[in-house]
């Protein structure tokens, strides 16, 4: 740590000038315990699923599918962002209630068809929880293998914020009415009806405090498998790209579970999604950009890869004062 800030202090440049780009190269050589990091094979993992839960959504539940195959035609934003930025993308199926034909583009780690209804039981059992972090974990295993040492974590599911929103509260102790958010876009009423949904649904299950247990309780398919997958790639020292308000849900558990785990996080940005921001101040995290985005996708995690990998280019290609013959003031 102390070589490389003295490498960071040591650019031509006056001290901090680089900003947020002088933390992130800190804890990007830090974490890969150089002076000379290297990002490599970046990739994003998109996880899909479908909820139990019903009437918290502006959309109905088949849009989960009709997006994922979407992105299996590569016509969304997390399409376009990876290819402008030569990300590698993955799409998973983690649970979603459709019947996808075999395709080499599309990950088949589906658990169900949807959870169950959180409103009368647990979402998923256990087992179907630890399935979860046991499919994920090889994703990940697969990737690495790959060379990629860069992971980001986007999300497609119908209803997810709501799970988001539970998650946060119970592990937070923040009031659920400042975690619940408009989601995909809901009016005042939608709100208000949202927030009353998901109130009776904490009620109903009030003595959940285990993380992972909350997570069983409350996620979905697709939420799980990004906590397990973000272990996992802690595990292996990779970079972890954290996307807007449901992937820092994720995160969050993850993080009860392994404290460690937000030294190799990167906040990527501040979604526009209410709960977000309470959530970044709770986790004590500093995002690298504040756009207004809601979409999801790991779309977030694509627009800042840039920036990190800016952080790592000014470290390695950057002129000292030294070799610059620059006169330090």
């Amino acid at each position: 740590m102390k070589a490389l800030q003295e490498k960071i202090n040591n650019k031509t440049k006056p001290l901090g000038a680089l900003g947020q780009l002088e933390t992130l190269a800190l804890q990007i050589g830090s974490i890969q315990n150089t002076l000379n990091p290297k990002l490599s094979n970046p990739t994003i993992l998109v996880f899909a699923a479908d909820h139990g839960i019903e009437g918290v959504s502006a959309y109905p539940s088949e849009v989960t599918a009709q997006m994922v195959l979407n992105f299996l035609q590569a016509g969304a934003a997390i399409n376009a962002f990876c290819q402008q930025h030569d990300i590698t993308l993955k799409i998973i199926d983690a649970g979603v209630n459709y019947d996808f034909q075999s395709q080499a583009q599309l990950i088949d780690a589906k658990i169900a068809k949807g959870t169950k209804n959180y409103l009368h039981e647990m979402a998923m059992t256990m087992t179907e929880l630890n399935l979860c972090f046991d499919k994920s974990s090889e994703i990940v295993e697969t990737v690495f293998q790959s060379g990629c040492n860069i992971i980001g974590f986007g999300e497609m599911g119908i209803a997810n914020t709501s799970s988001a929103s539970l998650i946060m509260s119970q592990l937070s102790g923040i009031a659920l009415s400042l975690c619940v958010g408009r989601g995909t876009g809901l009016n005042d009423q939608q709100l208000q009806h949202k927030l009353e949904l998901l109130t009776e649904a904490q009620n109903r299950h009030p003595n959940v405090t285990n993380p992972k247990e909350i997570l069983a309780t409350f996620g979905g398919f697709e939420i799980a498998q990004i906590c397990g997958a973000m272990l996992a790639a802690y595990q292996k020292n990779m970079l972890l790209m954290i996307d807007g308000f449901i992937a820092s849900a994720a995160f969050l558990v993850a993080q009860h579970i392994e404290p460690k785990i937000q030294q190799n996080a990167i906040f990527c940005h501040l979604s526009d999604e209410s709960g977000h921001k309470l959530l970044l101040d709770y986790l004590n995290a500093k995002p690298l950009l504040q756009l207004g985005m809601r979409l999801g996708e790991g779309t977030g995690c694509a627009v800042a890869y840039p920036i990190i990998n800016s952080a790592v280019t000014f470290l390695n290609q950057m002129a000292s004062f030294d070799s610059a013959g620059v006169s330090k003031c």
